[in-house]
């Protein structure tokens, strides 16, 4: 690619990205306003809590990613993975596409560790499995802590059922994908085609953006790296230990603005809410999932108990909050990324 093409291309980055952060502002221009008169009202110095945790949540990102490239024979360095984990997460927020952009990312980005594409993305399927069967224990953990403080009902055990359920199908469904070089062919080039179809509507003169038969080669790649996983489950230790502190590290990031707010409220609620807020936003159509995250979080701990006039404010302060401590060092790197030519290094030694 010239010079001149990379820049054309830096400039498009640039120019999608900065629109995304300002229509995200912009979504929370009221939210902005109400954390601001809120202020007054909270422990500020209970708040800076915040700043250690979330950076124990990206340092059990990082750990995670090198413990499983590991297992693949796959050496990564610490920094740049925890530079990238900030990275993922901007992408993610804002460009929302079910965590499709943010792999596509990650690939490209896992070039300059000298890391293939089908290991890079067999790390983000595994990423997402190793955070669902590691926050089951919590949220059951959550629904305990919720009976002992009286506050379960109808509505919170459909709730809490209902994403159980979803998460362990989608589990065994993952599983069943994968385990056949077969099905995850089939699966995975559909999805292809059908990203194929799509550019091919809005630009005729490209039918084939992704190259089928290079595509086939790499889920095939895929398919085999995760024999290798498959031969010694045992080795999913250390990448299950880290995204359990990851989970640990999230539900706690929201309790500690309940603590600002002077209240201890039953953290069975927090870890209820947070997933089913969480796990809506990732099918939503707007960045950071603005509007349905907040009111879903709200609704399920008014179900457990938990003021509206409580969890309204401790909810938007933590997502203003969270968004803040993440994206800005995130769009940092990933402005540096994308200047640098995004995956185009070389591994260093």
């Amino acid at each position: 690619m010239s010079e001149k093409k990379k820049a054309r291309w830096r400039l498009i980055l640039t120019t999608i990205t900065l629109v995304a952060l300002g229509l995200l502002i912009y979504g929370l221009r009221k939210e902005i306003g109400g954390v601001i008169s809120n202020l007054g009202k909270v422990n500020t110095y209970a708040l800076l809590f915040l700043i250690p945790i979330e950076a124990l949540n990206y340092d059990s990102y990082a750990r995670m990613y090198r413990s499983f490239f590991a297992i693949l024979s796959e050496k990564v360095r610490y920094w740049p993975m925890y530079k990238l984990t900030l990275e993922l997460n901007f992408v993610n927020h804002i460009l929302p596409s079910g965590g499709v952009s943010g792999i596509s990312y990650f690939n490209i980005r896992m070039r300059s560790e000298g890391v293939s594409g089908a290991k890079s993305a067999l790390s983000q399927v595994m990423k997402l499995f190793l955070i669902i069967v590691s926050f089951q224990p919590l949220l059951i953990l959550g629904l305990l802590f919720l009976a002992i403080g009286g506050h379960v009902n109808n509505l919170v055990i459909v709730v809490a059922t209902s994403l159980i359920t979803l998460l362990v199908v989608g589990t065994i469904l993952s599983i069943y994908i994968i385990e056949s070089r077969s099905r995850i062919n089939a699966f995975l080039l559909g999805l292809t085609r059908v990203v194929n179809r799509i550019v091919h509507f809005f630009k005729p003169s490209r039918p084939e953006t992704i190259n089928l038969s290079k595509a086939r080669d790499t889920f095939d790649e895929l398919h085999d790296n995760y024999k290798v996983i498959k031969k010694d489950w045992r080795s999913l230790k250390m990448p299950f230990l880290y995204m359990t502190v990851a989970n640990i590290t999230e539900v706690a990031a929201v309790y500690v603005v309940y603590i600002a707010f002077g209240q201890f409220v039953n953290v069975g609620a927090v870890i209820l809410a947070y997933a089913v807020a969480n796990f809506a936003g990732l099918i939503s159509v707007l960045p950071a999932g603005i509007g349905i995250y907040e009111a879903l979080m709200t609704g399920v701990l008014a179900a457990t108990g938990i003021p509206v006039e409580l969890s309204i404010p401790v909810t938007i302060m933590y997502r203003l909050l969270n968004m803040t401590t993440q994206l800005t060092p995130g769009y940092y790197f990933y402005q540096r990324a994308v200047h640098e030519g995004l995956g185009s290094t070389t591994k260093a030694a």
